[in-house]
């Protein structure tokens, strides 16, 4: 990757995308609506899709990226990351490609990400605030947020309501640190990561969030047997997150 000059704002914003031909246009066109979205440069990680992701983001003003090979969500982010780092940004704020992060969160993230009294390693957007704003999620998902809720209390000592958000801005030292080899879970980074930072000594904090019910496309969490297995699967990492830093 070439060393580019940046023109906006020292921001990267990633979009880790698959199959989201009916959500990524639509959610394009909102970036209006945020003055950061609007600011900073835009990075689509385009994870092979068989669909018209990569076209219909094409059509937009970002950086498109495309993986030959399907290689999961942890991968298309590290990718973004190791982007990050090797074109100098100072701040990574992420969301996903399905509409489901309301674009005006990124104002917020970004807000609380760079508080110069308070500054944090890493902010999550939480459906879970007083002043957040979701719809309903299904008992099992529900219940599998608490479960890791009180692990990460119980270990981690912090209070982290929504552990299992997409929705996250990183500094420099966060983003860096995950965009070295075997630092990030490149299959399910979720608790798991959330863990392991807090672990790391670096400091995390979230921010009010709206977030919206999809409206196009699939659920990497529908059904039954793939959030059985994303529970069970997240637990072993997070326990395996636990043993390697502690």
């Amino acid at each position: 990757m070439s060393k580019v000059s940046l023109t906006r704002s020292g921001v990267l914003i990633i979009v880790p995308a698959y199959n989201e031909e009916e959500s990524i246009g639509p959610f394009l066109e909102t970036r209006s609506l945020s003055q950061i979205a609007m600011q900073a440069d835009w990075l689509i990680v385009n994870d092979a899709s068989t669909d018209q992701t990569a076209v219909i983001a094409g059509k937009y003003d970002v950086k498109v990226i495309s993986q030959v090979y399907n290689m999961g969500y942890g991968a298309a982010l590290q990718l973004g990351y190791k982007y990050a780092v090797e074109q100098g940004y100072e701040y990574v704020l992420q969301l996903d490609a399905d509409g489901q992060h309301d674009i005006r969160n990124l104002d917020l993230v970004y807000k609380r990400l760079t508080d110069e009294e308070n500054p944090y390693d890493i902010v999550i957007g939480s459906r879970f605030l007083e002043k957040s704003v979701s719809y309903p999620i299904d008992p099992l998902r529900k219940m599998s947020i608490l479960f890791f809720r009180t692990v990460i209390k119980w270990v981690g000592k912090a209070d982290i309501s929504d552990p299992t958000s997409g929705l996250q801005g990183l500094g420099k030292t966060a983003f860096e640190y995950y965009a070295k080899f075997g630092q990030f879970d490149y299959k399910y980074p979720d608790v798991n990561m959330i863990m392991q930072m807090l672990l790391q000594g670096f400091k995390i904090a979230e921010c009010e969030a709206i977030m919206h019910p999809r409206k196009a496309g699939v659920s990497m969490h529908v059904g039954i047997w793939k959030p059985c297995k994303y529970i069970v699967l997240m637990f072993l990492s997070t326990i395996n997150a636990i043993a390697r830093n502690n």
